[in-house]
């Protein structure tokens, strides 16, 4: 476009997007794959605190991800509150208990050995925050009740959670996806709307003194990746 004036109704300029070399493409992109790579998932966290300033942003951070229709379906509770997590914690161990008695199958508590888990989570009420994350699966009204479509639900918020792990750990804390199965419970529990579902709770803080996690290896851009 020439003209601001042949803009159509409803767009505005693009903002904050700066032109690099391609040299500096690759090595910037480069930098942020090397600082990724060393996320790792901890289960043993400091119960040091962490400023809540920090969690606000990592969650707007989260907020800027692209959705289907821009209908953003997502909704963060951060948690801080030693009774709140307490409460969390023994309604996850209870659903815990089922899952590795047995609800999860042979297969599946066979590929976690390696990790060492069990219905124990102590991390959830040791780090400092615990995040909600919730998947909107329709719009609602909050005065009418009126239901409003939403597009592409898990897809958006399986990348606002993505997004949401990687300024977490950028800014220099550790994380844990914990996905208690059913999670029912969360719903009810911080009083979420009908429309809501939680996806997981994402833990985080710094790590514990000497934390130690598994020995295990990501596939190489080989094996996750073709070009044509």
């Amino acid at each position: 476009m020439d003209d601001l004036k042949d803009a159509p109704s409803g767009f505005v300029p693009l903002q904050g997007f700066a032109r690099r070399s391609g040299a500096e493409i690759t090595r910037a992109a480069g930098e942020m794959a090397d600082r990724l790579a060393l996320r790792r998932t901890i289960r043993e966290f400091s119960a040091e605190p962490v400023p809540r300033a920090a969690i606000e942003a990592a969650i707007r951070a989260a907020g800027s991800a692209p959705s289907g229709a821009n209908k953003q379906p997502w909704h963060f509770v951060a948690i801080s509150d030693p009774g709140l997590k307490h409460e969390i914690r023994e309604a996850a161990e209870e659903e815990e208990r089922a899952f590795y008695a047995g609800r999860a199958g042979e297969e599946w508590l066979r590929d976690l050995r390696i990790f060492g888990t069990d219905w124990r989570k102590p991390f959830l009420e040791i780090a400092p925050w615990l995040i909600v994350v919730f998947q909107q699966n329709y719009a609602l009204d909050p005065l009418t009740g009126q239901r409003g479509k939403h597009y592409y639900v898990q897809e958006s918020v399986g990348i606002a959670s993505g997004l949401l792990l990687a300024t977490l750990h950028l800014s220099g804390l550790a994380t844990l996806t914990h996905t208690p199965s059913p999670m029912n419970f969360l719903r009810t529990r911080l009083e979420r709307p009908v429309n809501e579902r939680a996806v997981m709770i994402v833990v985080t803080g710094y790590p514990a003194d000497n934390v130690m996690v598994p020995d295990i290896s990501r596939r190489t851009l080989e094996q996750i990746s073709v070009f044509r």
